[in-house]
C-alpha cells in the first residue's frame, strides 16, 4: 500500500509512521501533478490542490483524508463516482479555535486594544469602558466539537450559551439549542453572536439583513466557521451604521482579504488573517486521526472517524 502525503511533516513524525506501519510506502510533500498518485492507494491533503484532474490520474485511489475540516474546495461528484472514502479532522481544532475566539471576547471586554494602543503613545489613562463577561449571552452558530468547546469556556465565565443547529439536535455545554428558523428571534438576547460553521448549501448566505437588523446595538458578531455565511456588504452596513457594536472577523468572502475592502478600517471590527485554527501542535493531532483511521483502513475501512456523506458535504 502506497500513502501519499501532499505536504511535508517533521522526520520524527515521518519516521514513527513508517515503524508504526512497516507495511505501508510513505512519500512525503509530493504534488498531486506528480506521478506517485497514480499509484497511491491513500492521499493525506490539506484540500485546496485536490480536483477533478488530480481524481482522474489517481487511479488506485480508495481513501482520500483532508488535513483540513473545511471541505467546500472538494469535488464530491468525482469523489462518489470514484466510490473514495472521504474523511477530515473535523475537531483537532477546536482547542486552538476556542481560546482565540475567548481571547478576542476578553480583549474587548476588558479594553485591551485601547490599552495597547495608549501605550504606544505613552498616555497614562484610566479612562476607559471596561466591563465583564460574567452574565452574558453567547448565540453559538454550529455547537460542534468546536462549538461545544467555545461554550464550555465561556459557561466558565458565567455565560449563557444558546447553540443553534439545523437539528435541534442536543449539544455539549450549551444551556439551550435552538434551530435555524427559530435565530432571527433569539437574537435580540444574544451579546455574542459566534459562527464556526462549515459552508454548506444549508450555510450558504444565512445570516441576513433582518438577523443584523435583530441584534442588540452592542451585540458583537464574530465568524470563525466561513466566509459565505453572508453578504460582507450587509455587515458592513450594520457596522458603520451602529446596528451592531463590533465584529471579529476570521474568514472572508474573499481570502486574502483584499486591501480596498472597507473591513480593514472599520473602527469596530477586527480583521484576523484566517489564523484562529493554528497551532504548533495541529499537525500531531492530525495524525493521531491519521494513524486511527489507516488501521481501520488496513482492517476494511469501517467506521473511520470523521468520514464525510458525500450527498451532505460534511
Amino acid at each position: 500500500m502506497e500513502v501519499v502525503f501532499t505536504f511535508n511533516i517533521k522526520d520524527h513524525q515521518k519516521e514513527n509512521l513508517r515503524k508504526t506501519f512497516r507495511d505501508v510506502t510513505f512519500h512525503f510533500d509530493e504534488k498531486m501533478e506528480g506521478t506517485k498518485m497514480e499509484t497511491a492507494t491513500v492521499i493525506v491533503t490539506y484540500g485546496d490542490d485536490v480536483d477533478d484532474g488530480a481524481l482522474d490520474r489517481a487511479k488506485s485511489l480508495k481513501w482520500l483524508m483532508v488535513a483540513s475540516a473545511g471541505m467546500e474546495k472538494i469535488p464530491f461528484a468525482s469523489i462518489a463516482k470514484q466510490e473514495i472514502l472521504l474523511t477530515n479532522v473535523r475537531g483537532i481544532h477546536k482547542t486552538p479555535m476556542a481560546e482565540t475566539v475567548l481571547a478576542h471576547i476578553l480583549a474587548l471586554k476588558r479594553s485591551l486594544p485601547l490599552i495597547y494602543e495608549r501605550q504606544k503613545n505613552k498616555e497614562w489613562s484610566r479612562n476607559h469602558s471596561s466591563s465583564e463577561l460574567k452574565g452574558s449571552t453567547a448565540i453559538i452558530l454550529g455547537p460542534g466539537a468546536i462549538g461545544s468547546e467555545i461554550g464550555r469556556l465561556l459557561q466558565a465565565f458565567d455565560v449563557r450559551t444558546i447553540g443553534c443547529n439545523r437539528s435541534g439536535r442536543d449539544c455539549a455545554s450549551m444551556d439551550e439549542i435552538i434551530l435555524f428558523a427559530d435565530l432571527e428571534s433569539r437574537l435580540p438576547d444574544a451579546d455574542y453572536v459566534i459562527s464556526v460553521l462549515p459552508s454548506t448549501p444549508e450555510t450558504k448566505g444565512l445570516l441576513t439583513e433582518a438577523h443584523f437588523d435583530s441584534m442588540k446595538d452592542s451585540a458583537v458578531f464574530m465568524n470563525f466557521g466561513r466566509g459565505d455565511l453572508l453578504d460582507e456588504e450587509i455587515l458592513i452596513k450594520a457596522l458603520k451604521t451602529g446596528k451592531i457594536g463590533h465584529a471579529v472577523l476570521d474568514v472572508f468572502q474573499t481570502e486574502p482579504l483584499p486591501v480596498e475592502n472597507e473591513l480593514w478600517t472599520l473602527p469596530n471590527c477586527t480583521v484576523s488573517p484566517h489564523v484562529s485554527s493554528l497551532s504548533g501542535k495541529y499537525v500531531d493531532r492530525a495524525l493521531i486521526l491519521f494513524e486511527e483511521n489507516l488501521v481501520k483502513f488496513q482492517n476494511g475501512g469501517a467506521d473511520l472517524v470523521n468520514r464525510i456523506e458525500l450527498d451532505k458535504g460534511y
